[in-house]
């Protein structure tokens, strides 16, 4: 990665409201495979507030990202834009963009950790035997997948083609038109 200007800054917390005590780091780093993106860390030392996320400075053409999950492939770098919905289907795990949405860089693995803890929150919400008896078995999915046990399919959804899945071995396509229209972006959007 190659980093260029770096701005950094003192601003107010935005959880604790403490004036000047928050520090705001913004990064241009050119990502290999990706291109240009935004790098924004917010942390306070006073609340312990952090947030950090990934912009991408660049626009390309929507593209579907499909790759197989299996133990050869754990640690092939993933490139989650805020704007791409991430879907494991054999699981009946899908992300949306949300208006609060963050990209990151990670690995297949750290996607499967990702999904892993929203299951656990989701166990957390829900008290129905049903949706318990469902969660605990897309778990134990999740940790044989991350033991390297088993296969499932990894899909990443960009409309606005700024992720990526570094890898010979991933499928990238156009998303078909329907299929794009339905998309999330995790913008919002104001009709008059």
């Amino acid at each position: 990665m190659n980093e260029s200007e770096i701005n950094e800054m003192v601003i107010k917390c935005p959880a604790c409201s403490v004036e000047g005590i928050a520090k705001s780091i913004m990064k241009e780093i050119e990502i290999p495979h990706f291109g240009k993106v935004l790098e924004t860390t917010i942390k306070c030392p006073e609340c312990g507030f952090k947030h950090s996320d990934i912009i991408a400075l660049e626009q390309n053409d929507p593209a579907k990202y499909v790759i197989g999950i299996n133990k050869n492939n754990l640690s092939v770098r993933v490139v989650r834009s805020q704007s791409s919905t991430v879907v494991i289907p054999e699981l009946g795990v899908k992300v949306e963009p949300g208006p609060k949405s963050e990209g990151y860089v990670t690995n297949v693995e750290g996607v499967l950790t990702r999904f892993e803890d929203a299951v656990k929150k989701a166990l957390n919400l829900f008290d129905d035997l049903e949706s318990q008896e469902n969660g605990k078995n897309t778990l134990n999915r999740i940790r044989e997948l991350k033991k390297g046990n088993g296969t499932a399919t990894l899909i990443m959804l960009d409309p606005f083609g700024q992720s990526n899945i570094v890898s010979e071995n991933v499928e990238i396509s156009e998303i078909p038109e329907e299929e794009l229209h339905n998309l999330k972006t995790g913008f919002s959007h104001i009709e008059e």
